[in-house]
This record gives C-alpha cells, structure tokens and sequence, in this order.
C-alpha cells in the first residue's frame, strides 16, 4: 500500500476548514484522500461541519441540530465561504473522501447517499464510535470503514476488529509500537493524525503506517521522501 497523505477537513492549515474552497484547495494539491465531518441539520440535510455547533467556524451560534439547512447557509463559513452539504463535496471534487460521522443518526443518512450515488469505492467512513461504524456496515455493505481513536491504548484493535472495521485512525501523541504491532496482526490499516510537522512525519514512516491526515499539503511533497 502506497503511504497516503489524508487533507484534514480540505487543508483547513491554510484554508477554512470543512468548505469547498479548502476542499479544492486540498485536491488542487495532490493529497491522496480528503477527509471531511458530517453532521445532520434540523431539517436532517447532511452538512459538512467539524463541531456540534457553529460558533468556532461560522459567524454564527448555537447547535446545528438547532438550525435548519437554509439558517446555516446564511452563516459565514471563512471568507464568505458556506456551510456545505454532502453532495456539495461529491460534486466540486473528485478525490477519495473519508468522511466522519459523529453518530448513528447521520450514519443512516450518510448509507442512504452512499446507496443512491454507488460511493462504496470512493468513500471511507469513519467515526469514533463503533456503533456508527456498525450501523453504516449492516446499511452498505461492502462500504470501507475506520475506526478513529484520540485515547487509546493496544484494546483499539479489539474494538476496531468488533466493529468491522478495516482502518484505525490513531492520534500519534499516544501511538505506540505494541499498538501497531497489535494493528498489524490484526490486519488493520493504520493512519496517524494530525501529521503537521517533519518530525510527526518521519515517526509515522519510522512506524511504517500506510498514510497521515494533515492540515497543510506541503506534508504530501515531504512525505514522499521521508523515511
């Protein structure tokens, strides 16, 4: 497997996070895969957002599920940018997406796109909770999933593996070799994140994982080249 190189939220180093600008900003890079976070509206549109409410990204405030679709498009995303939806992104770019979903509700809406538009081959899904990676697998079946973990010791690929999970996508503050190792004979593909500097970059190859998620894309050029 090739080593990836996965833009965080588009590029969201150089660009606003979770909008097409840094969505094509990441393609226009050569990243490998862009990774993205799904959210369900009030009125249940699948929209592209990090947080569970819009104040840190957006000039506005409260809950997403407090807001329907057209009183977040009225947002400000960063530099006039909008709050996108899931096709939205589908449509602008062509790169292979690994989107986040936060719970099973938005799982169940993600399966219905990922049916409707045949995304299996192009669309990773992952989450930090197993059971939305569960729900997302018995919907589409076939469809690549990751398990993502920020706490964690070598029992994340005890869960992974429960969860059906192909992936684990680990926080490389705590990753350790006995984890990857563990990873490996569990036969799980590894990412690190968040990946933004060289020296994050050459422990990542050092430890021989198959990809990074970064905020910037000057990671992709080096990542070539590092060992």
């Amino acid at each position: 497997m090739n080593f990836l190189t996965i833009g965080h939220r588009g590029v969201m180093g150089v660009e606003p996070e979770n909008t097409l600008r840094s969505f094509v900003a990441a393609e226009q890079a050569g990243l490998d895969v862009i990774e993205l976070d799904l959210h369900l509206s009030k009125d249940g549109a699948l929209v592209v957002m990090h947080d569970t409410e819009v104040d840190r990204t957006t000039d506005g405030s409260g809950p997403i599920a407090d807001k329907t679709l057209a009183e977040l498009r009225a947002l400000d995303a960063g530099r006039g940018e909008r709050i996108p939806v899931f096709d939205e992104v589908l449509d602008a770019v062509g790169a292979p997406l690994q989107a986040e979903i936060k719970d099973v509700a938005a799982a169940r809406a993600l399966a219905d796109v990922l049916r409707e538009r045949d995304l299996t081959g192009r669309v990773e899904v992952s989450s930090f909770h197993e059971e939305a990676i569960a729900e997302t697998s018995r919907l589409v079946p076939g469809v690549r999933t990751a398990l993502i973990a920020s706490h964690y010791g070598p029992d994340v690929v005890g869960r992974a593996t429960a969860a059906g999970a192909a992936t684990v996508c680990l926080n490389i503050r705590r990753l350790t070799l006995e984890t990857v190792e563990a990873a490996r004979e569990a036969g799980l593909g590894i990412i690190g994140w968040v990946v933004n500097t060289p020296d994050h970059l050459r422990l990542v190859r050092a430890l021989e994982l198959d990809g990074a998620t970064t905020d910037y894309p000057e990671i992709r050029r080096s990542g070539r080249f590092t060992a």
